[in-house]
């Protein structure tokens, strides 16, 4: 009589099937994460930067917006803005200009100036105007200690998400520059000319930040692009379209910098044209 009990469960070799199975189910599981992950870090990254670049560009254009401002529209821009010598890193101001650029040794940026819209009017860094207004339109002329003077300034970072947009008031006793943008890799400047006469308002040409001077004329438009990173480490591939892009027309100096620096950042540019207030139709 045979006395021997019956084994129940898993061979061996079902147990091995079994195993390889869910390996495989793993593996395929895994790779999903993966490429979930991966493809959230590119949008947030790319939201990030589509958001610093909204509020860079709605930044830059509201104080561009603001040259050249005069409270009344019937005195002539000679006398509102009269010649500023050059100071404080900014180029000379001509007689009836609004914008012009920075020093050559300051690199990428411009300076503004512009009358307060009303009395105690916050500039860039939050300090109030001293102008103040009790009538809508002034009937007294205007003098050069009414004006609101800003520099902008670009400074590159050690990390190309580092680079920050500066700004400084020269109406500061000591004047120093304050962060305004930051996640900024490079910014390129073009400033818009026309004819020496202020009533022929038309842009004929472009000129890079760096190579206009005061005698090249008043800046009617001014051209600008930004070319936003994210964090290192962000991008899957070594080349970057939008970098490629942006390097292709680069100085040589900049290309230097930019591929230097590059540490596989996700990358956006934003841009924007802005006309000068009363230099242009």
């Amino acid at each position: 009589m045979n006395t021997m009990k019956r084994q129940l469960g898993l061979s061996m070799v079902e147990l091995l099937i079994a195993l390889a199975i869910s390996s495989f189910l793993i593996l395929g599981i895994t790779q999903v994460y993966i490429d979930n992950k991966r493809s959230y870090v590119f949008q947030q990254n790319q939201a990030n930067n589509l958001e610093n670049g909204r509020f860079a560009t709605l930044t830059l254009n509201h104080y561009l917006g603001k040259a050249g401002y005069r409270r009344n529209p019937s005195s002539l821009l000679e006398i509102v803005f009269p010649s500023r010598a050059a100071a404080d890193g900014c180029q000379a101001f001509d007689a009836g200009h609004a914008i012009t650029g920075l020093a050559t040794d300051q690199g990428a940026g411009f300076c503004i100036r512009y009358q307060p819209q009303v009395s105690g009017e916050l500039d860039c860094q939050g300090e109030a105007s001293s102008v103040e207004y009790d009538e809508a339109f002034p009937s007294t002329p205007a003098v050069e200690d009414d004006l609101t003077v800003l520099a902008f300034k670009y400074e590159p970072g050690a990390a190309l998400q580092q680079g920050r947009l500066l700004c400084k008031s020269l109406n500061a006793a000591s004047p120093q520059y304050s962060e305004l943008l930051a996640g900024i890799a490079d910014l390129r400047l073009d400033f818009g000319i026309g004819s020496a006469d202020v009533l022929e308002k038309e842009v004929s040409s472009y000129i890079p930040q760096a190579d206009w001077t005061p005698d090249d004329g008043a800046i009617r438009s001014v051209r600008y692009a930004l070319l936003l990173a994210s964090r290192e480490g962000q991008r899957d591939s070594d080349d970057s379209k939008v970098l490629s892009d942006w390097l292709a027309v680069a100085s040589t100096a900049t290309r230097t910098r930019l591929q230097k620096a590059d540490k596989k950042s996700i990358y956006q540019v934003a841009s924007s044209t802005q006309t000068v207030r009363n230099f242009m139709p």
